[in-house]
């Protein structure tokens, strides 16, 4: 049994990134930005309306405050700020996705303060913290082997990415480094078949590393999203493989 989930309402304005409602037709969770790396209020009304009508789990995406840098720029931010902004954050979610007949049902960081949280205990702590001050029945989405296993006891749900190129420590490698994001339909899901069917994915230098995922993430802003997500999904149930949210 495996979670698709990929990101939507990243949107700004009149701008939107991706196509949310093709995207909402194929996978099973929502990871819905919250307005700090991108969206806004009606952006997040929309989207939260559109996954209860076609009965996708919502999760608030929290993240830096960087809009500029659409959240993917490191920061250094006090952990009694970021426990704030990360609470600001759901709470926010939270209260459209309700007025709109659900309501947030896990957390996943996005971007910079993912890939933080991965190896920084402090930051993990704060995020762990917020959603502990909120709700500590949400889940939390991030990878397998993150600070985040040590520093709480939150359901912690291991993730792996389909599209982004992994580092023999089991990271993900930076986007700033060729090939971190892969948009080839054939490798993506045969990637994702792997780690969901035998819990491996390879690594840039070949080594198989163990992912142990229950949901499967397809970047919403990835060229050609809508086709690697029902390439995936499609790869998936051909094999097999039944297709559930976590949350």
């Amino acid at each position: 049994m495996i979670d698709l989930n990929a990101d939507l309402g990243e949107g700004l304005g009149p701008w939107r990134l991706g196509d949310d409602l093709a995207l909402m037709s194929i996978v099973s969770s929502a990871n819905v930005a919250c307005g700090f790396h991108a969206g806004d209020p009606v952006i997040m009304r929309r989207t939260c309306a559109a996954a209860v009508e076609r009965g996708v789990v919502i999760g608030a995406q929290v993240s830096y405050r960087d809009l500029s840098g659409f959240g993917r720029r490191e920061m250094d931010v006090a952990p009694e700020e970021l426990t704030a902004e990360v609470l600001y954050q759901i709470a926010a979610l939270d209260g459209i996705a309700r007025a709109e007949g659900d309501r947030v049902r896990y957390v996943k960081p996005h971007g910079a303060l993912y890939n933080r949280i991965v190896r920084d205990p402090v930051q993990a702590e704060a995020v762990a913290a917020a959603v502990e001050a909120y709700d500590p029945g949400l889940p939390v989405l991030t990878l397998p082997g993150s600070a985040l296993h040590q520093v709480t006891d939150l359901t912690i749900v291991n993730e792996c990415f389909a599209d982004r190129a992994y580092t023999p420590a089991g990271t993900l490698v930076s986007r700033r480094e060729p090939g971190a994001v892969i948009e080839d339909v054939a490798q993506v899901t045969e990637r994702a078949l792997r780690m969901a069917v035998e819990g491996v994915v390879e690594a840039t230098d070949g080594t198989r590393i163990r992912v142990d995922a229950r949901s499967i993430c397809v970047h919403g802003d990835t060229p050609g999203a809508v086709g690697l997500a029902q390439a995936v999904r499609r790869s998936l149930e051909e094999a097999g493989v039944p297709l559930k949210a976590f949350a």
